[in-house]
């Protein structure tokens, strides 16, 4: 297997770096998204306005579109549905969870079919 780090987006007005994370990674037929972010994963609320939010170690992606949580997009969200592409969330800034990730260690949030 290979790993690929895609930075950017597609050039395109409108077109969130989410979406266009979620089209190249599609285009790649990749195994999963690696969402890394500032946030420890997917919470219930903002956790810089609510230091009691939620994290949830797993949500489906009918979850997060009905409950309109922040993770991406929901133009991202519906591109990995329909390739049934798990999104992993995750907090980059935390030492070694990049690697984590990557060895598919359990960390932040994975959203998926179920």
């Amino acid at each position: 297997g290979r790993i690929v780090i895609l930075a950017g987006g597609t050039g395109n007005p409108f077109v969130t770096t989410d979406t266009a994370a979620a089209l190249r990674a599609r285009e790649l037929e990749a195994d999963i998204l690696l969402k890394a972010t500032k946030v420890d994963g997917v919470f219930n609320e903002p956790p810089e306005e609510n230091p009691h939010a939620i994290l949830y170690d797993r949500l489906t992606y009918d979850q997060v579109l009905h409950d309109k949580l922040r993770v991406m997009d929901r133009t991202a969200i519906s591109l990995c549905q329909e390739a049934n592409m798990p999104i992993l969330v995750f907090n980059y800034k935390r030492e070694g969870n990049i690697e984590r990730a990557i060895a598919g260690q359990p960390i932040g949030t994975l959203v998926s079919e179920k």
